[in-house]
């Protein structure tokens, strides 16, 4: 289908640099703008919400911006679909949680992410047991659902997290929040290995990756890189005038991660 060709061409390159701020903080439009300017090879599109269990106090003080100006999932919907026609061939993926997703109903959740033309869904607190919830409305719209695997995602848990998955895996290196830490290398190095050996999906590495230099490290083993709390620190301290930083970064992440594509 057209929707997932987008997140398939941009994983074909080599290592993909994928990139995370939060809807509805600060300027998004100009802020994506900047993401995509600076090389970002897929975007996640943070929806906010009230209780984001899996991030840092940097994404959860994006989630109280976004939130006190108003945000609705409508608004997201808006801005996801102005993104697509700025930018036709960029891979977009929403990330957030269950509630805003499913309460009107699946169906209709995966029929505004075909209108907006949204590639993926990220969404962290359904787990493959409760695929039904959120999963089959997807697949059938043609939206890919991207899930995650952790440090304790053992060799008996992985097949089931990977059985419709598609777009890529999402592999958290921390057992832990986003923004606060960082795995050590050589665990990353084994876990995508490990993950390599059944994964017929590209697997992102994301949670703790700030500097070009960490994201080059991991570029050599992964096929993406995921960067998000150092960028929406950006937006937090700059405010309105974030797009200029956010793209400075990016550029910087994805030289690093797009040198890799050469060794």
């Amino acid at each position: 289908m057209v929707l997932t060709s987008r997140l398939a061409t941009a994983f074909a390159k080599g290592p993909a640099l994928v990139t995370f701020v939060t809807g509805g903080d600060g300027p998004t439009a100009a802020i994506l703008d900047a993401l995509v300017a600076g090389g970002a090879d897929v975007i996640e599109l943070g929806m906010p919400f009230t209780d984001p269990m899996a991030d840092g106090p940097a994404i959860q003080q994006a989630n109280l911006r976004s939130l006190g100006a108003g945000t609705t999932t409508a608004e997201i919907f808006r801005i996801a679909t102005a993104f697509r026609a700025r930018h036709p061939e960029v891979p977009l993926v929403l990330m957030g949680y269950a509630n805003p997703m499913v309460t009107r109903g699946s169906e209709w959740f995966a029929a505004e992410c075909v209108k907006a033309g949204v590639d993926g869904v990220i969404c962290v607190d359904i787990p493959p047991e409760e695929d039904p919830e959120l999963g089959p409305a997807l697949r059938g719209a043609g939206v890919s659902l991207i899930r995650l695997a952790t440090p304790t995602t053992d060799a008996a848990r992985l097949p089931a997290v990977l059985d419709g998955s598609s777009g890529f895996l999402y592999y958290v290196s921390v057992a832990g929040i986003t923004g606060l830490q960082q795995a050590a290398q050589a665990s990353i190095d084994e876990a995508v290995a490990r993950i390599k050996q059944h994964a017929k999906i590209p697997v992102a590495v994301g949670f703790g990756v700030r500097t070009p230099e960490q994201a080059r490290a991991i570029a050599k083993v992964a096929d993406g890189v995921v960067v998000g709390s150092a960028l929406v620190e950006l937006v937090g301290q700059h405010g309105a005038n974030a797009a200029g930083p956010v793209l400075e970064l990016t550029r910087a992440l994805a030289d690093a991660v797009h040198s890799a594509r050469s060794e």
